[in-house]
């Protein structure tokens, strides 16, 4: 058993790991993707001018971008620096996008820039700390550079190819449908951000270069498979499943946040088959239909779906949404109706996702509407004059995180308290931060990263009463 959570903690850090150098950068992928579907040849208003950014953008721009990440999460600016520089030799040494390339040079750079300054910073001399910094990371720079070009490039270079291979032969016999026998069950377990933004974002993005779409963004992020159980439950669930699933189908197709249906599967584990049943009829819709987005949605939402839709494909996009609710519901209902088995209570069954992913989840209290604070050690309490800024913090640094410090502004603006409040990555907190809030399984990373702070652990991100508490304190 200790083995098996090892192994899960493993996976999780490493799936976090990746898409946590993807998400960040998420918003220069719509920005390429919304140039791509509006001014290629055969985009909506086509020019020849700004067309002429698509190919810059995703052979360096975008995975710059990623090997930047991938070495500021390593090791902060000056990691980031040194492998978004080391990543322009496997750029420059490939001729297909090198998103994989950058995934591997940009935490490498870092690493070893990190061991590096170990090593000899604290060996050099008062006032040449600035000739060791800059001679150290350009150096370290060039030489990875040039092994990114000589070695690490035409190996990329070949096993992207030889995915990309794979994944065309996998289409071109009609089989990708069946990848969602992994995906949909991966998702409830724990690794919804790794597959869509580790391994069918950059592999999608190949695609979409070269055919100016891909079905590979839907096959995670499509909403029809979660719309449809969480329909089934606002008609033939019960309880508590059945009075919160319709503002919970609200915030999952709209919101595109998909983690707010997981607990309704956990309650009844046999809607695994219900999700599985609507990712296989909506991806083969979409290869029935030649249809496919030009960049990766996210969030899962249908709004950024449509927004990525290339032209051509809306009606084949819009079916393979609605055929997989369909399916979707249809297998749920069935399975609501006819099990003979009680459905587990539904905050057992989050506190059961939230186990498995090895995190809390934003969405607990949407669903059950029954949070309990860690009754953690109190920490150092800062003084309300001493407090400028607040940073809310997960591993992404986007949904939950996001939620949380929405809500929390909100609380001071009412309450006419002038803070900065905002959301960052676990591994982007800011040195500056006051006050660091994060759920309870993460402040133990959080310290590690700004021990000067004061930290706050909740147990949720969307119904604290520690939010109260500071309002209360900044407002007296």
């Amino acid at each position: 058993m200790a083995e098996t959570n090892g192994f899960r903690a493993k996976t999780q850090r490493f799936g976090s790991y990746l898409s946590g150098m993807v998400m960040p950068n998420i918003a220069a992928f719509i920005a390429w993707g919304l140039i791509t579907a509006l001014f290629i040849p055969d985009g909506w208003w086509p020019n020849e001018e700004i067309a002429s950014l698509v190919d810059p953008t995703i052979k360096y721009l975008l995975p710059l971008l990623i090997a930047f990440t991938g070495g500021r999460m390593v090791y902060d600016l000056r990691g980031g620096v040194v492998g978004a520089t080391a990543a322009m030799g496997v750029i420059v040494g490939a001729d297909v996008p090198m998103f994989l390339g950058a995934m591997i040079m940009g935490p490498l750079a870092g690493y070893l820039m990190k061991k590096i300054d170990q090593l000899f910073q604290h060996r050099v001399r008062q006032g040449f700390e600035m000739l060791y910094n800059n001679f150290s990371a350009g150096i370290l720079a060039a030489i990875l550079a040039i092994f990114g070009l000589w070695g690490i490039g035409p190996i990329v270079a070949g096993l992207t190819n030889l995915l990309a291979s794979g994944v065309e032969a996998i289409v071109g016999a009609g089989l990708l449908p069946l990848a969602n026998i992994i995906v949909e069950p991966a998702k409830i377990l724990f690794l919804n951000n790794a597959i869509n933004h580790g391994i069918l974002t950059p592999l999608g993005l190949e695609q979409a270069a070269e055919a100016g779409k891909s079905i590979l963004f839907l096959v995670e992020a499509n909403p029809g498979p979660g719309l449809g159980i969480l329909l089934a439950f606002t008609i033939f669930g019960k309880g508590a499943s059945r009075a919160s699933a319709p503002g919970a189908a609200v915030i999952q197709f709209f919101g595109g946040i998909h983690e707010i249906y997981f607990p309704y599967v956990l309650a009844k584990p046999a809607l695994v088959l219900a999700a599985i049943a609507g990712g296989i009829s909506g991806v083969f819709t979409l290869q029935l239909f030649d249809a496919g987005l030009v960049a990766a949605s996210s969030p899962g939402s249908i709004l950024a779906v449509l927004a990525m839709t290339a032209k051509g494909s809306y009606l084949g996009v819009i079916l393979s949404v609605v055929i997989a609710t369909a399916v979707s519901f249809i297998v749920s209902a069935i399975i609501l109706r006819t099990s003979k088995s009680e459905e587990k209570d539904l905050s057992e069954a989050t506190s059961k996702m939230e186990e498995m992913k090895g995190k809390k989840s934003s969405v607990s209290s949407v669903l059950t509407n029954n949070a309990t604070e860690a009754q953690d050690a109190e920490p150092t309490v800062k003084k309300a004059e001493d407090v400028q800024k607040i940073i809310f913090a997960c591993d992404a640094g986007m949904g939950s995180s996001a939620m949380g410090a929405s809500l929390l502004k909100n609380k001071f603006k009412k309450a006419e308290i002038d803070i900065f409040v905002t959301n960052k990555a676990i591994n982007e907190i800011p040195n500056d931060a006051d006050i660091v809030i994060t759920h309870k399984d993460l402040t133990d990373r959080a310290k590690a990263k700004i021990a000067t702070a004061e930290h706050i652990s909740v147990e949720n991100f969307l119904n604290s009463p520690k939010y109260e508490e500071l309002v209360d304190r900044f407002k007296n």
